[in-house]
């Protein structure tokens, strides 16, 4: 929901590091790994329930993320970077879940409620951009993605937001997970609503 108004404020400096990164020969690949990386430092830290360097951590892995775009289409980008770019960013965002609840086994049920919306969300995702790439649609209101797809009450703002505010308030995160995976299944629905409508089609 928060995509296209973050997109044109955050985009011109993500821009420009990409330029600066792309004349030392850094590939958006490269990137992403560290992005990923970053990530994978963040579950450590959320298991051992220090959140200050979980904070950290996911906030640098997203930084990255918001990074590799800019600079794969300066360095032209690939459909293998694009691959890797969606992969990561699924197992970094259900990771961070997860190893929540394995730092705090009590808040399990909330956390797998939060997954499995997410895999609406996800699954919602990818099968528009499946779909409006055989019909050849776009939207640019979001940034030059790999693929055209749907937005949603529940985006990558938005997303962010909510791992960042389960470190800095992880005693809320019952109500957290469960707030936010209702505004997923909310976005899911919207989702094949409005797919329905692009694509056509009976009930």
């Amino acid at each position: 929901m928060l995509d296209r108004y973050v997109r044109p404020i955050i985009d011109p400096p993500l821009n420009a590091v990409a330029l600066r990164l792309a004349r030392t020969g850094v590939t958006a690949n490269r990137v992403t790994g560290v992005g990923f990386i970053l990530g994978l430092i963040s579950f450590i830290f959320l298991a051992m329930q220090t959140y200050g360097l979980a904070f950290l951590f996911i906030a640098l892995s997203r930084l990255a993320d918001g990074l590799d775009g800019p600079l794969a289409r300066v360095r032209h980008a690939t459909d293998l970077g694009g691959f890797y770019d969606i992969v990561s960013d699924f197992v970094f965002y259900s990771g961070v879940v997860f190893f929540f609840a394995v730092g705090r086994p009590e808040v399990a049920l909330p956390a797998a409620a939060l997954i499995f919306a997410f895999v609406g969300t996800g699954s919602s995702f990818l099968a528009y951009g499946i779909f409006a790439a055989k019909c050849e649609l776009s939207d640019d209101a979001r940034g030059k993605k790999s693929f055209a797809y749907l937005g949603g009450i529940t985006e990558g703002t938005e997303s962010i937001g909510v791992l960042l505010a389960i470190c800095l308030w992880p005693d809320a995160f019952e109500g957290i997970a469960w707030t936010f995976a209702v505004l997923c299944w909310l976005t899911t629905v919207g989702r094949v609503l409005q797919a329905r409508q692009a694509f056509g089609g009976d009930l």
